[in-house]
């Protein structure tokens, strides 16, 4: 009998799952696929690098626990050379997976059990911001609410990052932060602040971690940041300097 399910069109984004639950891992295609993606499918890291050496997939669906090398493991190695947009799966309640994977440079994570539309819609939240294309050089930093420091200039509107006349990759977590500051310069935002006003998806320990990731793209030196400073026992404030 003819499978009667929609077929994703060759154009439509193509998403990698990879888990090592077989189970879920299916439930995850299928799902995928009945909203109109392309998917593939691996069980480990070492398959998801054999798919990857042949297709360049959109996204990548990555589960924290696996045998062998795990989702975190993979990303930190992946981001040596590949910015592939990537969103984990993580254990709920396990804070230090989540963290753990910021660091490692993942786009967004997802605690299970989840429900499959905010699957879907993280998902799409993700492919949009990557495909949105840079807007244009504006000639006027005054004109368009841009805030200057050092080399950079961020539009907050646009929550887009520039460094000289080359815009800057910026995960849709960086872009919420880096428009809080931009927003309010020279205005000292606890941990606190940025978390109850969703700045920060997580908890407390979570700002630290956006913070670092951060300052590792506006910073000359993050251990020494210039820009996006520390102020002992209060929070953190943007600087604008020239």
């Amino acid at each position: 009998m003819a499978d009667s399910r929609p077929q994703a069109a060759d154009d439509q984004p193509h998403i990698l799952v990879v888990d090592d639950d077989r189970r879920l891992r299916e439930l995850l295609r299928r799902f995928l696929a009945d909203n109109g993606f392309r998917v593939s499918a691996a069980g480990d890291a070492a398959e998801a690098r054999a798919r990857m050496a042949g297709v360049a997939y959109d996204l990548m669906v990555l589960d924290v626990m696996m045998p062998g090398e795990s989702g975190i493991e993979l990303t930190h190695d992946l981001r040596r050379s590949d910015r592939i947009p990537i969103l984990m799966l993580t254990a709920m309640g396990e804070a230090e997976d989540r963290i753990a994977g910021l660091e490692s440079g993942v786009d967004d994570y997802l605690p299970k059990p989840f429900e499959p539309r905010e699957l879907l819609l993280r998902i799409r939240t993700i492919l949009r911001r990557v495909a949105e294309p840079p807007a244009p050089a504006p000639a006027a930093a005054e004109a368009t609410g841009e805030v200057r420091f050092g080399a950079f200039r961020f539009d907050p509107g646009q929550s887009i990052l520039w460094r000289g006349e080359v815009p800057v990759r910026l995960t849709e977590a960086e872009a919420t932060l880096m428009r809080v500051f931009a927003l309010s310069p020279g205005v000292i935002m606890t941990r606190e602040d940025l978390v109850d006003g969703n700045a920060v998806n997580g908890g407390i320990r979570t700002v630290d971690v956006q913070i670092t990731r951060l300052r590792r793209k506006i910073e000359p030196d993050p251990k020494f940041p210039r820009f996006l400073q520390t102020v002992r026992g209060k929070g953190y404030v943007l600087r604008l300097e020239s």
